[in-house]
């Protein structure tokens, strides 16, 4: 129900049925409508070609990478009333 009613204010959002009936949304397509990709500042950013991706350019300290995840989540709860989960891989 809140997947139709997204998809009728924002006309080319991404969801893939799960299951159990609900509906997953694309993470990465929420984040770049939010303006995130290819975003930096400092050496905390945003991969360029995928905004799901955090990329710590060279000494980003780990609070910095935290609170650009954080600024994220917020910004697309603001945008979509969806608030995002981490799934954090550290390489």
């Amino acid at each position: 129900q809140q997947f139709e009613s997204l998809k009728s204010v924002f006309k080319g959002i991404v969801g893939y049925a799960l299951d159990n009936g609900n509906i997953k949304l694309a993470a990465g397509w929420l984040i770049e409508q939010c303006g995130w990709k290819g975003f930096r500042k400092g050496d905390a950013g945003c991969h360029t070609k995928q905004a799901l991706v955090l990329i710590n350019y060279g000494h980003a300290k780990g609070s910095e990478i935290l609170s650009l995840s954080e600024k994220i989540i917020t910004s697309v709860k603001n945008k979509f009333d969806v608030v995002l989960e981490r799934e954090v891989n550290i390489i």
